[in-house]
């Protein structure tokens, strides 16, 4: 969006006329809006409402001083020096910009009584406070805003002035908020599904809950095979199979995943000699169990069939964790601390 921004050009006008023509072409080329006290009518109360509201209604700010001190305000104090107050009670980016030697600059562009001279000096040592650059020449003044001006809008974003055609109608902007609310709600649904049991999961088997896993293995002794099963809780297969699917497996992987949990269970808990030879690739858990397992987890909320595309020949299912799954896996997969 084409932004422009207003700047307010505070200064004395009648020794400053070329330099604020320079300072004004400045601005213009930089697709500013310049405002300053020549736009306004002669001194008087009114003049000085006028002046705070197109302040207020500014950008940024810049501060010329030369010679002259300039016209005094209702209240003894220059309308330069009033201008640059009030620019900084209200917090707008400002800089000064201040003839390098206002004492080699002639007698009738400086101030004529002592007065004047040190509220000029006061005034001068008051603008050096905050960010200010020096000029000895019109054009150098100019260039000096030009550069000045370019990094004070960098390091002091503003939302300038745009064309009324641009500005998003009200009804595009109720539209806006209204997503924007929306999208917050759907975040924050989305973090209590993260870590929340889906609705209904109460009345399932789950966490420490026993179930038994029923298995073939090769009879080493005679040709055949042999049938166990062991008891496991929910919480320990989960546990255990969980990791392959931080990405996605699939239906093979998963089994071969639980029949490895299956030798990992029988060779400490069965102690039986047999055992020790057995493999996760040459025992397999009943294919009815496998089922029973793979549609337990996805009921529990902690398993989902991917939907990634894939090769239209890869015909095998695919099984991942959902938000909740991996709130529930990293819970029982970190280490604690010792206490």
């Amino acid at each position: 969006m084409d932004i422009r921004y207003q700047v307010f050009v505070s200064s004395t006008y009648d020794d400053l006329k070329e330099e604020r023509q320079e300072v004004m072409q400045a601005l213009l080329e930089l697709d500013c809006i310049p405002a300053g006290m020549e736009l306004f009518p002669a001194a008087n109360d009114d003049q000085w409402t006028l002046i705070k509201e197109v302040i207020d209604d500014c950008d940024y700010y810049i501060v010329i001083l030369a010679g002259r001190y300039g016209s005094i305000g209702p209240e003894g104090i220059g309308y330069t020096e009033m201008e640059y107050r009030y620019a900084l009670e209200k917090g707008k980016p400002i800089i000064g910009f201040l003839h390098k030697d206002p004492g080699n600059l002639p007698a009738n562009r400086c101030e004529g009584t002592t007065e004047d001279k040190e509220k000029l000096v006061a005034l001068r040592a008051f603008v050096q406070k905050k960010l200010c650059r020096f000029w000895d020449s019109p054009a150098d003044l100019g260039s000096q805003v030009s550069r000045s001006l370019v990094r004070l809008i960098k390091d002091h974003p503003s939302p300038g002035w745009v064309k009324g055609d641009l500005v998003p109608q009200q009804n595009i902007a109720e539209e806006m908020l209204k997503l924007k609310n929306e999208n917050e709600m759907l975040r924050s649904k989305l973090e209590q599904v993260r870590i929340k049991a889906p609705e209904g999961t109460e009345s399932l088997a789950q966490g420490d809950a026993s179930f038994t896993l029923h298995f073939e293995y090769p009879d080493f002794a005679e040709p055949g095979n042999c049938y166990d099963s062991v008891v496991t809780k929910w919480n320990d297969v989960f546990s255990s199979i969980s990791p392959i699917m931080i990405d996605e497996a699939s239906d093979n992987k998963f089994l071969s995943s639980l029949n490895g949990y299956i030798v990992r269970c029988i060779r400490s808990e069965k102690n039986r000699r047999e055992y020790t030879y057995i493999e996760s690739n040459s025992l397999m858990v009943l294919n009815e169990d496998f089922q029973t397992v793979k549609v337990q987890l996805r009921a529990l909320g902690l398993i989902t069939q991917s939907s990634r595309n894939r090769s239209i020949k890869d015909t095998e299912t695919y099984w991942t964790l959902t938000p909740y799954g991996d709130t529930v896996m990293t819970r029982l997969r970190a280490i604690k601390k010792d206490c």
